[in-house]
């Protein structure tokens, strides 16, 4: 479980969650949103008894991004939409200097910083100055590995087979991207500086598109290389459980006890 107590269920009444909670867990890395939503369907299954239970998710995080996935069950799933809204806040290492085109590690680098001494003089005032500039309410450009549609087909989808797709701009608000530290490196012979940040953000901000957006106002280029999402609305990382641990409870909990 998470270092402090995962928020409680009432796993004594397998009713109550016909009637409706919401599962606040911490999404392991490489896992799908839906990953984690068939795991409880199924879970939730054999421990209600009912095959056609209620699941879903309140905020698709990305498969190399961790932290709070708020789940929806039973009558909770009304609420969905209402949690959705609610603001989030990341935790983001950002590697400025490089480039991937799917803005985070599901790709190689496709280009470098082509001034090395640009990435090497890069201050923390630099950086949080550049940083600054992507706050506020922005039009921002959704990343090509994104689950956007144009003509029903998925930008993803297009952007494997080597495809662009005119992707529209998203109205988003980001209300801080603060620099919190910055480590010097080198990969492949070629500088890089990671940046670890905190942004606070309305509902379908892309952190790997300011990745991106802050490598091109800062001239080397941007690319995510982790992230997490700390809270949703009131939950919060800390609160959340491990799938595992919460799938456990639900194939050993004995109502009768």
């Amino acid at each position: 479980m998470s270092e402090a107590a995962p928020h409680e269920l009432p796993f004594d009444r397998p009713e109550a969650f016909l009637e409706g909670q919401t599962l606040v867990v911490d999404k392991p890395l490489t896992w799908t949103s839906f990953d984690v939503v068939n795991k409880l369907r199924y879970a939730l299954r054999g421990f209600t008894g009912v095959k056609k239970i209620k699941v879903g998710h309140a905020g698709t995080l990305d498969p190399l991004a961790t932290g709070v996935l708020v789940v929806c069950c039973g009558r909770a799933t009304k609420t969905i939409d209402t949690l959705q809204a609610q603001d989030k806040v990341y935790t983001a290492t950002i590697r400025l200097g490089a480039h991937t085109p799917s803005l985070d590690a599901e790709t190689d680098v496709d280009a470098w910083a082509s001034d090395p001494e640009a990435v090497r003089g890069l201050s923390k005032e630099d950086v949080a100055t550049a940083a600054s500039q992507w706050t506020g309410l922005l039009e921002q450009r959704p990343p090509m590995y994104s689950a956007k549609k144009v003509g029903g087909v998925k930008a993803y989808k297009a952007a494997r087979k080597g495809e662009t797709l005119q992707l529209r701009l998203s109205q988003v608000t980001v209300h801080a991207f603060e620099v919190l530290a910055m480590r010097e490196g080198e990969v492949d012979g070629h500088p890089v500086l990671d940046v670890d940040v905190n942004i606070r953000c309305s509902k379908g901000t892309y952190i790997r598109s300011l990745a991106r957006d802050l490598g091109e106002s800062l001239g080397v280029g941007g690319t995510l290389t982790a992230l997490c999402r700390v809270s949703s609305g009131d939950f919060h990382v800390r609160d959340a459980w491990h799938i595992e641990d919460l799938v456990g409870r639900f194939n050993h909990a004995d109502p009768t006890s």
